[in-house]
């Protein structure tokens, strides 16, 4: 079999396998699942404002952050977000909730390897190139902000 025919072959093999998704379906479910999660931080910032009137903006969403990374987490490990992400695709990776199911999402899977190695190591193996693309990226943004 010459390699065309085998690439040819594969190609129909892999079509064959792919998981068909509505494009439409999924785009909606992504849209307002997306959205509910950031209402759902703008309702905790909101609450924090209204319980702290004299805590600065910046420090309200601070505390906004932290609470949607904890619930995120809090719902990864009790296995809720990955359900919520199967349903909703993109609109629950894109928040910071996201970022926080791929940072404990292999923490959790890798806990029986120990703390050092399961853990502490796995658990930036999704989110670590994107923490040092972001270092990085600031870095050199800072340096020619320095320089301008």
């Amino acid at each position: 079999m010459n390699e065309q025919k085998r690439n040819e072959a594969y190609n129909k093999y892999v079509k064959a396998k792919i998981p068909k998704t509505k494009a439409w379906p999924s785009l909606f479910n992504s849209f307002w699942v997306g959205g509910v999660i950031c209402c759902i931080g703008q309702g905790v910032n909101d609450l924090i404002l209204y319980w702290f009137p004299s805590m600065a903006e910046q420090t309200a969403w601070a505390y906004t952050l932290i609470v949607l990374i904890f619930l995120a987490s809090f719902l990864t490990g009790i296995g809720v977000y990955d359900k919520i992400g199967k349903f909703a695709g993109g609109g629950s990776i894109v928040p910071i909730t996201g970022f926080s199911n791929s940072i404990t999402s292999p923490a959790l899977e890798f806990k029986h390897e120990g703390i050092i190695y399961g853990i502490f190591v796995k658990m930036f193996t999704i989110a670590g190139p994107v923490i040092v693309t972001g270092v990085v990226s600031s870095f050199i943004v800072g340096i020619i902000y320095l320089f301008i």
